[in-house]
């Protein structure tokens, strides 16, 4: 790994002397592409659950800034459903909290809401989707167009709102896809009952399973490191790694919403989607090439070679009030939350170790790691090198690391050992830092929803989830919900704000991961 180190030592060097790191021209100058190929063809995007929380905060802020930046294909009409009498102007006034309108874009603002309108429901019928169909036909007026579905809704209904759609709302002249939002399913029974469903009305180009952590720049960044840097390639293998963690952190608590968590636990929450998709970029083999069918192939071969997870390797936790914080917040333990029944085991912590048993990986643990109420808001993952062999140092080096940080100052890290500057041959860890924010001041990141959303107008599936992947997903983690869920032991209690449990310390050292 010298030449990358070097670079990135030297790229990090140089942003302490104040020097900025510019982007190759050719990389950044081009103007995006239009979603469309075909500027004539019209585009309606039917937002089911328009009035609801997800709605108002990521999905509606989405459009307007991909329309912002002309993104959008030119001729795109969108369409709020939701089973209230509301108006658009009632539905501007709950986004307009979630948006940004810089100075000048006011009448671009105005604009974008022109091109809404909102069909009232009534109790999620088929003929709530014909009056549906009506209002988005009259926009169409015989000419090719096509439909997106988005489903901003509770899973209860996504039987009923998919059949409906397939009954009474599908495009007449042109493609009709489908956006459906996680959870799916519980484990492995309702997922697959759900797959069996949904594949019996649409094919798998028509479904869009969305996990907007597969959104985040870095997680897209995965697979340029990997595959885009010819240093990584020899290292990146059970001869070199000693483990590999994702690390979830949040410093908040259920806040309210205890009833859904709740019902859920931190597993089901982030761990078998968001982190497990993490991982598997992480540990898959190169794809045959950047499509969507081979990416999304390379992902569910890794995970056919993970095995399902074992009660041994997995530690829980439930957070409980910090009396001795002053921050009122942290006073308040997860069974105090008003909304969280006052006996409840639910998990707000977890510790799993994966194990995948290929030629590459085995003997590697891949651990994942996720809390809430914990003492930072941030993800990480973290691959550790071995120790150097025939050490020629008086103290042994620490752990080379990479350090890939997913949210909460994005960027990736090297970490190294380097001589202290001096007469002596101390030797002491080195951080060679590249961070989204400084090293692309100048250029907007987009958000993850904004992103996924227009890869669904423009046909790109390789970060959506394939039914085959969720398959092998809920296979690796059903078995331990299943036991968890019927043991009646309460999980670990650790305070507000502090790291979780001890001994989710301890099952990391017991597999090979050490934190300096």
């Amino acid at each position: 790994m010298n030449a990358l180190l070097l670079v990135l030592v030297c790229l990090d060097a140089a942003a302490r002397r104040g020097l900025a790191y510019v982007p190759h021209a050719s990389r950044s100058a081009a103007k995006p592409a239009s979603a469309s190929n075909d500027d004539s063809a019209r585009h309606s995007f039917v937002l089911l659950g328009a009035t609801g929380d997800l709605s108002k905060r990521e999905i509606y802020p989405s459009l307007w800034y991909l329309y912002r930046e002309q993104l959008l294909p030119k001729n795109t009409r969108i369409f709020g459903y939701a089973r209230r009498q509301r108006t658009i102007d009632y539905l501007r006034g709950t986004v307009e909290p979630y948006v940004t309108v810089n100075p000048g874009e006011e009448e671009l603002y105005d604009q974008f809401w022109q091109l809404n309108s909102y069909v009232a429901g009534s109790d999620g019928s088929e003929e709530d989707y014909r009056n549906v169909d009506r209002a988005v036909s009259q926009f169409e007026d015989g000419e090719e167009a096509n439909r997106i579905f988005y489903l901003a809704l509770p899973p209860a209904v996504f039987v009923n709102s998919t059949r409906n759609i397939k009954a009474a709302a599908m495009a007449k002249n042109g493609w009709t896809r489908v956006v459906l939002e996680k959870p799916f399913g519980r484990d492995s029974e309702s997922s697959d009952e759900l797959s069996r469903h949904v594949s019996s009305l649409f094919t798998e180009d028509q479904l869009y399973r969305m996990d907007h952590f597969l959104g985040y720049e870095v997680v897209q960044n995965i697979l340029t490191l990997r595959f885009g840097n010819r240093i990584f390639t020899p290292a990146w293998n059970n001869e070199n790694i000693a483990s590999i963690e994702m690390d979830f952190r949040e410093n908040f608590g259920v806040e309210g919403r205890g009833s859904f968590f709740d019902a859920n636990n931190i597993i089901r929450d982030v761990m078998q989607n968001h982190l497990l998709q993490i991982m598997s970029l992480i540990a898959m083999e190169r794809p045959k090439s950047n499509s969507s069918d081979d990416i999304r192939d390379a992902k569910v071969d890794l995970l056919r070679y993970t095995k399902a997870i074992v009660m041994d390797d997995v530690v829980l936790g439930q957070y409980v009030a910090n009396t001795d914080s002053q921050d009122p917040r942290e006073r308040i333990g997860y069974r105090d939350d008003p909304t969280v029944p006052d006996h409840s085991n639910t998990s707000t912590f977890a510790l799993t170790v994966l194990r995948v048993e290929n030629e590459r990986w085995r003997g590697v643990p891949f651990i994942i790691r996720a809390g809430k109420s914990l003492n930072v808001n941030q993800t990480d993952v973290i691959v550790q090198f071995k120790n150097v062999p025939d050490n020629l140092f008086g103290s042994q080096p620490i752990r080379n690391k990479l350090v890939i940080r997913v949210k909460g100052s994005e960027g990736i890290q090297v970490k190294i050992m380097s001589k202290v500057p001096g007469y002596k041959n101390d030797i002491e860890e080195i951080v060679a830092d590249f961070n989204y924010e400084e090293d692309y001041k100048n250029k907007r990141i987009p958000e993850a929803y904004q992103k996924l959303i227009l890869n669904v107008f423009e046909g790109s599936q390789s970060n959506f989830v394939r039914s085959d992947e969720l398959k092998e997903a809920w296979r690796i983690f059903t078995p331990i919900l299943y036991e968890i869920e019927n043991n009646t032991t309460r999980p670990i209690e650790y305070k507000f704000g502090t790291t979780g449990p001890k001994e989710a310390d301890e099952m990391e050292r017991r597999n090979n991961f050490l934190r300096n």
